[in-house]
C-alpha cells in the first residue's frame, strides 16, 4: 500500500522507504540518473531494497561502484549495475542505450540534474542547462521506449522543480544565443520544458503503456546547489541573511526522494500521464493563493505548448550524438 498525503504518516515523516513498505519489485528493472550521490543515491537505494534490478546510471564510474557496494550492504541485496553515461554528450546516451539492450524496463527515474552554472554548451551545442534537464531525459526516454514498452505499464519519471515558476517559455531561443543568460532564469526555463515533455511524452506513448511524470522534490540539500554563492541563495530567497531557512529545515535525501518513488508506483496514478507531483500527490495548479514555487504553473503543462515544444525540439534530438 503506498502513502500519500491523505494516510496516516505526516507528511514530513514520509521517506522512500515508507512508500515503497510491502511493496515486491522483483524482476522489475529501473534506471536512475545521477545515481551515484544525493537524491539519485535514496532512490535507487530504495528501489533495490524494494527488489527492483536497479541500473544506476552515472557519469563518475568509480564513485558509482561505492554506491553499488553501499546499497548491497545496507540493504542485503545483490549489487546494482553500473553504466557510464553523460548527459552533455549524446553520443554517450546512445551508448548507454546500446550497452543496455533489449531489457524490459519497468521505471525510467530521469533524476540527474544540474543547476545554476555559468553560460556553457553541451557537446551537441545545448544550453549545459536545457542539455541536461530537457534534452538529454528527452534523448534517452525516446531511445528506452521499447525497453519500457516491453514492461508497460511503465512509467517514467523526470525530476522537476519548483523554479519552473521563475520563468516562461521561450521557443525562440532555448540556448541563450540571442538574450542575456541569467543561470537561475535558465533553469527554470528547463525545468518547465522537462514538465511540457511530460505531457507530450505520455499524450503519445500512453496507448502503449508508457507514460511519463514529473516531480518535484521539494528543497533537498545536495550537491545540486555546488555553482550557488551564499549571494544566490539570498537572492533567490532560500535563506534569510542569517543563514537561517525561511521555510524551515530541508528535506533528507530520502524524504526528498519520496515523491520520485511515489509518482514510479503509486496505484493511484494508474492510467494518468503527465502530470506534475509536489509531496507525494498530484499538484493543484498555482494561483496567488498559493505561495510563489508551489504547485504547478497551468502553462507548464499547457498540451499546446508541449506539442509544439515537442515537434521542434524532436528534429534536435534525432540528430544528437549521431556521428557525421
Amino acid at each position: 500500500m503506498t502513502k500519500s498525503r491523505s494516510d496516516a504518516l505526516p507528511f514530513d515523516e514520509i521517506t522512500a522507504d515508507t512508500i515503497l513498505q510491502g511493496v515486491d519489485l522483483s524482476g522489475q528493472a529501473a534506471i536512475v540518473t545521477g545515481a551515484s550521490s544525493g537524491l539519485g543515491i535514496a532512490i535507487a537505494s530504495a528501489l533495490a531494497g524494494a527488489g527492483a534490478d536497479v541500473t544506476l546510471a552515472v557519469r563518475d564510474i568509480v564513485a558509482g561502484e561505492k554506491v553499488a557496494q553501499s546499497i548491497s550492504r545496507s540493504r542485503g541485496v545483490k549489487a546494482p549495475d553500473v553504466a557510464y553515461i553523460d548527459l552533455l554528450n549524446a553520443t554517450s546516451i546512445r551508448a548507454f542505450v546500446d550497452n543496455f539492450g533489449d531489457r524490459p524496463l519497468k521505471y525510467l527515474i530521469n533524476n540527474a540534474g544540474l543547476m545554476a552554472p555559468p553560460l556553457t554548451y553541451s557537446t551537441d551545442g545545448f544550453e549545459s542547462q536545457m542539455a541536461v534537464n530537457y534534452f538529454s531525459p528527452f534523448l534517452l526516454s525516446e531511445l528506452l521506449l521499447t525497453n519500457l514498452q516491453a514492461a508497460s505499464p511503465a512509467r517514467v519519471i523526470t525530476v522537476s522543480s519548483g523554479s519552473h515558476h521563475l520563468s516562461e517559455l521561450r521557443m525562440d531561443d532555448l540556448h541563450y544565443r540571442r538574450r542575456p543568460y541569467e543561470k537561475f532564469e535558465a533553469y527554470g526555463h528547463a525545468k518547465l520544458c522537462a514538465n511540457l515533455l511530460a505531457v507530450e511524452y505520455s499524450r503519445r506513448y500512453a496507448e502503449r503503456g508508457v507514460v511519463m511524470h514529473a516531480v518535484t522534490p521539494g528543497g533537498v540539500a545536495t550537491n545540486l546547489a555546488r555553482h550557488t554563492s551564499f549571494e544566490d541563495a539570498l537572492k533567490q530567497g532560500w535563506i534569510k541573511e542569517d543563514g537561517s531557512l525561511p521555510g524551515g529545515p530541508l528535506r533528507s535525501i530520502e524524504q526528498g526522494a519520496a515523491s520520485p518513488i511515489w509518482a514510479a508506483v503509486s496505484p493511484e496514478l494508474e492510467g494518468r500521464g503527465g502530470l506534475y507531483i509536489e509531496d507525494c500527490a498530484v499538484a493543484p495548479i498555482w494561483n496567488s493563493s498559493i505561495p510563489k514555487c508551489y504547485g504547478v504553473t497551468a502553462k507548464s503543462i499547457d498540451p499546446d505548448d508541449a506539442r509544439q515544444l515537442w515537434e521542434m525540439t524532436y528534429p534536435l534530438i534525432e540528430r544528437a550524438g549521431r556521428q557525421a
